[in-house]
C-alpha cells in the first residue's frame, strides 16, 4: 500500500457502505443465527472425526480445489490436471496455458501461506493484510496478466503488486469511492470487522465479502482477494482445518452468487429496510446465502470423505493391492499404518484402486 502521491479524495461518507453489520433488531437474525451455529457444529464435527495425518493432506489437495473454483469464477478455466503440473513446474509451451497455470501456482501458494497462520485475527481485514494477500498473489502473476484495460477508454494499465487503486472504477452500476477515499474506507472496514466476538464475526464474513468488492480496493484482482480474505476469516473463527472449500459452494452457484452482490450496492429501498445507506435486506440474503453454500460444503467434503467409513475402504485398498498388484509387504504396511491412525491422503491411483477408495 503506497502513499507517495496525492490521489483525489472525493470526501465521500463512510456512512455510504453502512450498515457493515446485521442490525440487532433486523428480523433475519434469528435465522442467520442458526445457520452460523449449524456451520460451527458441522465444521467441528467434520475436522473432529479426520485423523490429524490426513487433515493436512486434505487441505492440500483443498487449496488446488479452492484455486480452480476461485479462479473460476473470474473466467479463467485452468484444468486440474494443469494445475497438478504447474506445482510440478511443468508448464505448458502454449503461452496463454501457461499463464493461467502460474495464477494457479500463485493462488495455491498464497492460500498455503493463509493456512499456515500467515493471517490470523484482525489482521485479516486490515489495510496491511488486505493489501498483502493481493501483494503475495499479483507478485507470481506473469506480466500478460498484469494488464488491465479501461472498459471505457481502451487504455491499458499495469497492476502493480499489493497497490490501491490511484483511478475511478466502475463495477456494473457500482461507482466505487474515489481512489483518494480508499484508505479511510479501509480503515473504517478494518475497525468493524476485525473487532467483533465469535458468532458475529461468522455472520460478518458475508458482509465483510460484500464490502470489501464494495470498496473495490485494487485495479484488478477484488475478487480473488476477497475470497482468499473469506477463507482466512473462517479459518481464524472456525479452525476449519482448511479442508473446505467457500470458493466451490460459491462457482457452483455462481450466477446466484453474482446477482446477490449485485444487489447489496442498491440503497435501502424503504424506512423497514435498516437504517444504512445500503440495502440491508439484501445484505441479509447474500448472508444466508452465503452460510448455505458453507454448510453445503462442509456436507460435500463429509460425505467425499465419509470418515465412518474411511477405514474399511481403506483396509479394502489393501486387499486389492494385495489381490491384483501381488504386493503382500506393501498391504500389511499401509494396513498398519490404518490401525495406528496415521495413513495419509493418496493423491494418484492406479486405475481400477481409485473406485475401491
Amino acid at each position: 500500500m503506497k502513499a507517495d502521491i496525492t490521489l483525489e479524495d472525493r470526501g465521500e461518507r463512510i456512512a455510504l457502505m453502512d450498515p457493515l453489520l446485521l442490525g440487532d433488531t433486523s428480523r433475519h437474525r434469528s435465522d442467520l443465527t442458526d445457520l452460523a451455529f449449524d456451520l460451527t457444529q458441522r465444521t467441528t464435527g467434520f475436522c473432529r472425526s479426520l485423523p490429524p495425518s490426513l487433515l493436512t493432506s486434505l487441505a492440500t489437495l483443498v487449496r488446488s480445489m479452492n484455486c480452480y473454483y476461485s479462479n473460476l469464477i473470474e473466467g479463467h478455466d485452468t484444468h486440474p490436471i494443469d494445475i497438478e503440473r504447474a506445482l510440478k513446474d511443468d508448464f505448458s509451451k502454449d503461452a496463454r496455458k501457461r499463464d493461467l497455470q502460474l495464477e494457479a501456482k500463485a493462488h495455491i501458494q498464497v492460500q498455503r501461506w493463509i493456512d499456515q497462520g500467515g493471517l490470523k485475527g484482525s489482521q485479516i481485514s486490515s489495510p496491511e493484510g488486505i493489501c498483502e494477500i493481493h501483494r503475495r498473489f499479483c507478485e507470481l502473476l506473469p506480466e500478460d496478466l498484469l494488464g488491465v484495460e479501461d472498459p471505457v477508454t481502451k487504455e491499458r494499465h499495469r497492476l502493480v503488486p499489493g497497490e490501491l487503486r490511484t483511478r475511478d472504477v466502475r463495477v456494473g452500476r457500482l461507482v466505487a469511492v474515489s481512489p483518494g477515499a480508499v484508505p479511510r474506507f479501509l480503515t473504517r472496514f478494518a475497525q468493524v470487522f476485525g473487532h467483533i466476538g465469535k458468532t458475529e464475526s461468522i455472520l460478518a464474513t458475508a458482509a465483510a465479502h460484500h464490502r470489501l468488492l464494495w470498496i473495490h480496493p485494487f485495479l484488478d484482482g477484488n475478487g480473488r482477494v476477497a475470497r482468499l480474505m473469506s477463507h482466512a476469516m473462517l479459518l481464524d473463527m472456525l479452525d476449519t482445518g482448511a479442508v473446505w472449500s467457500v470458493a466451490r459452494g460459491l462457482a457452483r452457484n455462481v450466477d446466484e452468487y453474482k446477482r446477490l452482490l449485485s444487489n447489496c450496492d442498491m440503497s435501502r429501498r424503504n424506512d423497514l429496510d435498516g437504517r444504512g445507506t445500503l440495502s440491508e435486506e439484501a445484505l441479509a440474503a447474500f448472508t444466508q446465502f452465503f452460510l448455505k453454500v458453507c454448510i453445503d460444503q462442509v456436507t460435500f467434503m463429509e460425505g467425499l470423505m465419509q470418515p465412518e467409513r474411511l477405514r474399511a475402504r481403506i483396509l479394502l485398498w489393501v486387499v486389492w493391492i494385495e489381490t491384483n498388484l501381488r504386493a503382500p509387504d506393501a498391504g500389511r504396511q499401509l494396513s498398519f499404518r490404518v490401525e495406528s491412525g496415521s495413513y495419509r491422503a493418496v493423491g494418484s491411483f492406479r486405475r481400477g484402486s481409485g473406485r475401491i477408495l
